[in-house]
């Protein structure tokens, strides 16, 4: 990894290697930004988690190597044990398991939630663990089926993201949608980086009876 940044820097001529070469240009935190961090779950988190259907989960394993992985579920599907504990289901997907393979090596994770049509997210970070309680994942059944698993987070910090990048993307607005006419599709992807032998329509049919027979 060392190599792989001594070869990206050689490429630039003007890399900033230092947090004081940082703040020469962009000046200091403002004081608001600094302050906004809390330590728990309070009651304006609490309502923000409750209407979120959507996080990301980033995570690291003992070799640095980083992942993020997206989870979705009905709004709410996130659940708040105490003001510093979450709970989060862990629905039937692939089975790479990045996330969990991580917190097996580094507990460390962090945490953005997304609401359709709300401009700022809420960021958590702490520490995880993989569970398997009974009672918590009947609790977090769906259509019946209670999750294997569930990744329990100990906050550590909570705070709001403003809203500056979400406005500047258009994310919300679908007048500022690109045009995705040369987007591949997830099956194009798929059969190109896999390298599968198999058609378009072989892999989207196969990828659309998972989603039938696999959803929860």
């Amino acid at each position: 990894m060392d190599r792989d940044i001594d070869s990206l820097r050689a490429r630039f001529s003007d890399v900033v290697t230092s947090e004081a070469e940082l703040r020469a240009v962009a000046g200091e935190a403002h004081q608001r930004a600094l302050d906004k961090v809390v330590r728990v779950i309070d009651a304006h988190s609490r309502r923000f988690i409750a209407a979120a259907p959507f996080v990301f989960i980033a995570s690291t394993g003992a070799d640095g190597a980083m992942d993020v992985s997206p989870k979705g579920d009905p709004a709410g599907f996130v659940t708040v044990l105490d003001d510093r504990t979450l709970a989060i289901p862990d629905r039937p997907g692939n089975r790479r398991f990045d996330t969990f393979r991580n917190v097996l090596q580094n507990p460390a994770v962090g945490l953005i939630f997304l609401i359709p049509g709300v401009t700022y997210t809420l960021r958590i970070s702490g520490t995880a663990v993989i569970v398997r309680d009974a009672g918590l994942r009947a609790e977090m059944a769906v259509n019946g089926r209670a999750p294997d698993h569930v990744l329990v987070v100990a906050v550590g910090e909570v705070l709001s993201h403003c809203p500056k990048c979400m406005v500047r993307s258009g994310l919300w607005r679908p007048e500022a949608w690109p045009d995705l006419a040369d987007v591949p599709s997830f099956a194009e992807t798929l059969i190109a980086h896999a390298d599968l032998g198999e058609s378009v329509a072989a892999v989207e049919e196969s990828m659309a009876a998972s989603i039938r027979e696999r959803l929860y």
